[in-house]
């Protein structure tokens, strides 16, 4: 019998009632319940904005400072985890070390077959925490530098460029960052979130849902698309070219020109819209704003040729390069804000739990297709 049939990629296809995140592609609008993005970066902070996709809310100032508290306090990394970098192979890419990195923490945490609320609230709190120091940990070691302790006196995004950098952040990068994890913390069903959801339907923990989600986001069809934009940006300055003539030649010759159009938004991305803006003033104050000049010049003429709008992926390539980010960490530093959304989306699963089991539509042979005897074939 036939079923509804998905477009193709279940293209149209709703797979699950969430409260956690809305898109309306065709207005640009992103909202994490409810709210509008463009309010919570101008006003918001990442541990408010965690708050919010966790526990549903804007919280109090009591409520806020004490989970903010709570994720400082999480951060933590036990001590066989970090003789586990240690022995990795230097080659290793930081997806894959972040990947086994985060399926091992699963040795270390207390009940981790448990899946109730509250534990799947203190592995949250945790997983959040450690994401990032694994990533600023594995940058330093693979560099043949020691991994730097955290400080929890400082925010979860100033923590992690001081971390990675060994310096603490100015005002102005550290309020940068925290907004790009803003921005990045959730997208609704993208392939990794839908991955994290349907490994959590089957009951597994937290931490196999996490690294199922990380998985997916390696590919790049899923992340990667801002270290593109940022190698042909880098090309483009090695060569001294014009950045419009650069990429002219890039579309006649059949290139693809990453960070333009998305699956889902028929406008502009609204992410793109703050990305582009805290790209020109980390330049400006930088002293060094060629990277979005080049990435702006970019931006017009793909607009007016292609009639394609930036993605939120153009912009954060210029951004992170001036913040002083490796171009291999741009998609591990997706999973470092991700990673919150991931776990709103596998407490909501798991808060009412079904299995996740879609059909596939039949297209083989026709049945009842014969069995041909080997000696007949």
């Amino acid at each position: 019998m036939s079923t509804a049939v998905a477009g193709k990629g279940l293209e149209g296809i709703v797979a699950a009632n969430s409260r956690i995140c809305w898109i309306d592609g065709e207005a640009g609008v992103l909202a994490y319940r409810g709210i509008d993005i463009h309010e919570l970066a101008q006003c918001s902070t990442f541990e408010e904005t965690t708050y919010l996709l966790w526990l549903g809310n804007l919280p109090s100032k009591q409520q806020l400072d004490e989970f903010t508290r709570s994720l400082a306090d999480a951060r933590e990394l036990p001590a066989p985890i970090l003789e586990m970098l240690a022995a990795f192979p230097r080659k290793a890419s930081t997806m894959e070390v972040l990947r086994t990195t985060v399926s091992a923490l699963s040795f270390y945490d207390p009940d981790e077959r448990a899946v109730d609320h509250a534990s799947n609230l203190r592995k949250a709190f945790a997983l959040t925490s450690q994401v990032p120091m694994i990533v600023a940990a594995w940058d330093r070691i693979r560099n043949g530098k020691e991994p730097v302790a955290a400080d929890k006196s400082l925010s979860h995004a100033a923590n992690f460029v001081y971390m990675l950098l060994g310096e603490k952040p100015s005002e102005t990068a550290a309020r940068t960052f925290d907004v790009a994890l803003i921005l990045h913390a959730d997208h609704e069903l993208n392939a990794s979130t839908f991955a994290a959801r349907v490994i959590a339907a089957t009951l597994a923990d937290m931490h196999s849902a996490v690294t199922g989600a990380i998985g997916a986001l390696k590919g790049p069809l899923h992340g990667g698309a801002n270290e593109a934009v940022m190698h042909m940006l880098f090309a483009i300055d090695k060569a001294g070219a014009e950045p419009v003539e650069f990429v002219r030649q890039m579309l006649a010759d059949k290139k693809k020109v990453s960070g333009f159009g998305h699956r889902v938004y028929h406008t502009e991305d609204p992410r793109a819209t703050h990305l582009r803006r805290m790209s020109e003033q980390l330049g400006k104050a930088d002293g060094n704003s060629k990277w979005f000049d080049m990435s702006r010049a970019i931006e017009l003429y793909i607009k007016a040729e292609k009639k394609l709008n930036a993605n939120v992926d153009f912009y954060s390539a210029s951004t992170y390069t001036t913040l002083g980010i490796p171009l291999d960490l741009f998609t591990p530093i997706f999973a470092v804000s991700r990673v919150a959304g991931w776990a709103a989306h596998i407490i909501e699963q798991l808060d009412d739990n079904r299995l996740i089991r879609p059909r596939a539509e039949y297209s083989g042979p026709a049945y009842p297709a014969p069995y041909v005897p080997l000696d007949q074939r």
